[in-house]
């Protein structure tokens, strides 16, 4: 009788470790997850455990909303990861929810809820032109702008300009500024619509969506009879009749900024006029008595981004200079469409002929007189 009371207290004690073991909070193993809750609509959610849990504890998981996920147990069987089979929804905040299971030793794991958010679709904050904006002009020194939110280093973003025309583009080393450039010049009195579409890389064709709308208009032709070449040849014609030499010394080179004319002179007499553009209304080409300080025949400018051939400075600082219509690393030139127009940033900008003629011609120290 002894020994049957005994045994029973020794069965009593071991089913109550066991209980102890499988339900005492002290034994309860908590899931943690990934500090970082922000993810890249690629980028996977890991969630560790301080154990080996059983792997078939995993097929019990879900997730809300519903994602076409891919859940893996690490072979350490410590670290769960949540990896999309194409991409997270960008913009979404998904909740995982783990059920109550045991590891492998039969510990209790706790019940868990997770949650993290994809990085949204970056968003457009500022144009260049502004939308609706009239009479602009779209050129080598002024491309379409466009600033986005935050980077668009895991998403495709795609310019689509109407009427069709190619696009050329550059951007920064963050990827939230572009610039872009028509790959033939726009059409005078036309209105153009910009779309910028995103989709997440990975992501079908089918998960595009447009997060911006940009329109604007191009000037009209002006009311002239004469074609544009009439017109600069008969502007070139009454510079090299009108203009009176203001050094009758040696050479120097004449800027009519109200004619948007350049004459250059030798010894008073006039050798050559050419159209020119100089600085647009808020960043004007100084005016005054200069001269040719340094010359380079295709100097790059940090600033801007561009090539500048046949450069000639003007002034001390090397702000402002005489120079051939700008280029762009990939080679795009400017056409002169715009020569006679004052558009540059406050150099004067020279057709590909007229610049390397004054190149060759002129010698540093040459005057420059700009009116």
């Amino acid at each position: 009788m002894l020994k049957k009371i005994f045994f029973t207290i020794i069965l009593l004690l071991i089913c109550g470790s066991f209980f102890y073991y499988f339900f005492s909070t002290q034994f309860l193993i908590t899931p943690v997850a990934q500090e970082k809750r922000t993810l890249t609509p690629d980028e996977s959610f890991i969630i560790s455990f301080p154990k080996d849990v059983d792997a078939r504890y995993f097929h019990k998981i879900s997730i809300d909303p519903h994602g076409d996920a891919e859940v893996t147990l690490k072979s350490d069987r410590k670290h769960l990861v949540i990896k999309p089979h194409t991409v997270w929804q960008p913009g979404k905040t998904y909740t995982i929810s783990l059920p109550r299971a045991r590891t492998g030793s039969f510990a209790p794991i706790e019940p868990s809820l997770f949650s993290f958010t994809i990085v949204p679709h970056p968003q457009v904050t500022a144009t260049l032109p502004h939308n609706n904006d009239h009479d602009v002009i779209i050129d080598i020194e002024d491309p379409i702008a466009i600033d986005f939110d935050h980077s668009t280093e895991d998403f495709f973003i795609d310019f689509s300009l109407e009427p069709f025309i190619p696009l050329t583009y550059q951007n920064n080393e963050a990827k939230t500024q572009f610039e872009l450039l028509p790959e033939e010049a726009l059409a005078e009195d036309t209105t153009y619509n910009l779309t910028i579409h995103s989709r997440a890389k990975d992501a079908p064709q089918s998960e595009a969506r447009q997060i911006h709308h940009l329109s604007f208009s191009t000037p009209a032709p002006p009311p002239a009879p004469l074609t544009p070449e009439e017109l600069a040849n008969v502007r070139i014609q009454n510079a090299q009749r009108n203009t009176t030499a203001q050094i009758t010394d040696g050479k120097y080179i004449d800027i009519n900024l109200s004619d948007q004319i350049m004459t250059t002179f030798e010894n008073g007499r006039p050798i050559n006029s050419y159209l020119v553009s100089s600085g647009k209304a808020g960043m004007n080409t100084p005016i005054g008595t200069h001269q040719i300080y340094n010359k380079h025949p295709r100097p790059w400018s940090n600033k801007y981004g561009l090539y500048m051939p046949n450069w000639m400075a003007i002034t001390s600082d090397g702000l402002y200079g005489i120079h051939e219509l700008p280029e762009w690393p990939g080679g795009y030139k400017e056409g002169e469409d715009h020569l006679g127009t004052p558009v540059s940033h406050g150099c004067v900008r020279l057709g590909v002929g007229p610049s390397q003629s004054v190149y060759d011609w002129a010698e540093i120290g040459t005057p420059v007189i700009v009116y």
